[in-house]
């Protein structure tokens, strides 16, 4: 069941955090990276995240709660839905008022909000009514089009799609999807399972079955094609997140989350939009599992992936990582252009950094 999963989930990542201390990357060549905490006061555990710029994100998390910052992470402006105790993990922001949130949980308790004001009205926008879906991630190709996940219905994944900025939301015919493997799902870790790409280009990747996949649709969900992985996949280990520069240039990140500490098969990349991966060896991995990953908005080969046993830093597009944060994250974010351009991260007992790099 989804739910022993999510359970199972937060022990590990629980039973892995370590002491959340700056630290930074350790080679003497090349920028040095490091999370800048930015103390929220909340005790939630924020695995939505939504960068707009070095000022301004998002969190969400669980306990129904929604954080903002429009000052850089200085001040934080609890902006929850009225009422609410569901389990947010995943948030996708355009600007700082409009905001768009996903509740997961089986049935009803997938959900999606919408905000136009900064979070002071939040509107329902979709409500799941399938028994057995389970939404797990969104993603947004530009301000109108969006596509949500869920785990598989009838043995296929199911997405809903809009195209008027999350106001609306349409479950989407299965006809074009292909089929899912026996125990196949998606992880509800990082709201990265799914993302979206230029034009009408959207990933999903998945675990639990034989092998990870990658789907990939070039017309907004409505079909798709699907390849396998060399990634570990298991009923704890898959592909966890995506994170793309451009059509073609990806990476994928994961591993096993019962072994927080283990490279266990956790990374790999793409250079052709998807079609096939390349496993990156256990020596160049990262260190360990790792939940989120995302291209930094400076450099078009740089990669940053986090997990509850540390962050790492890729500077040749994925290919070779090296570890400069010790301590926990679920979830990672950069958006912004020149100077406010920034990086974010999130995860458990309120923690939220924003990175900073030096030489």
């Amino acid at each position: 069941m989804k739910t022993l999963r999510m359970a199972a989930l937060a022990a590990g990542v629980l039973l892995a955090m370590s002491q959340l201390v700056p630290a930074q990357a350790t080679g003497q060549h090349g920028p040095k990276y490091k999370w800048d905490l930015k103390p929220t006061g909340s005790a939630s555990q924020f695995r939505g995240l939504a960068a707009v710029n070095k000022d301004v994100a998002w969190v969400a998390g669980s306990a129904g709660q929604v954080l903002r910052t429009v000052d850089g992470g200085r001040h934080w402006e609890n902006v929850s839905p009225p009422g609410q105790t569901l389990l947010f993990r995943d948030v996708e922001a355009f600007d700082a008022k409009h905001a768009v949130i996903l509740a997961i949980g089986v049935g009803e308790d997938s959900r999606i909000y919408r905000t136009a004001d900064g979070g002071k009205h939040w509107s329902e926008a979709f409500r799941n009514t399938e028994p057995t879906a389970f939404y797990d991630c969104l993603d947004f190709n530009n301000s109108r089009d969006g596509l949500a996940l869920s785990d598989p219905v009838d043995g296929k994944f199911r997405i809903a799609a809009t195209a008027d900025g999350g106001k609306s939301w349409k479950v989407q015919s299965t006809k074009g999807m292909p089929a899912a493997l026996p125990g196949e799902f998606a992880f509800a870790a990082s709201g990265t399972c799914l993302v979206a790409g230029p034009g009408r280009t959207a990933w999903f990747a998945t675990g639990g079955g034989a092998v990870p996949r990658v789907f990939r649709t070039d017309n907004g969900g409505r079909t798709w094609k699907v390849t396998d992985s060399p990634m570990a996949s298991g009923g704890a280990a898959g592909i966890f997140s995506l994170a793309f520069r451009g059509p073609l240039f990806g990476v994928a990140v994961g591993g096993d989350f019962e072994k927080p500490t283990e490279a266990v098969k956790a990374a790999s990349i793409t250079t052709d939009g998807g079609r096939s991966w390349k496993l990156v060896a256990a020596d160049k991995a990262p260190k360990g599992y790792r939940s989120g990953s995302a291209f930094v908005p400076w450099s078009p080969t740089t990669v940053v992936a986090i997990g509850p046993s540390g962050s790492d830093v890729s500077l040749d597009g994925g290919r070779s990582w090296s570890q400069f944060y010790d301590g926990s994250f679920d979830s990672v974010e950069c958006a912004g252009h020149g100077f406010k351009a920034g990086c974010w991260a999130s995860g458990a007992k309120g923690a939220v950094a924003r990175l900073s790099v030096g030489h």
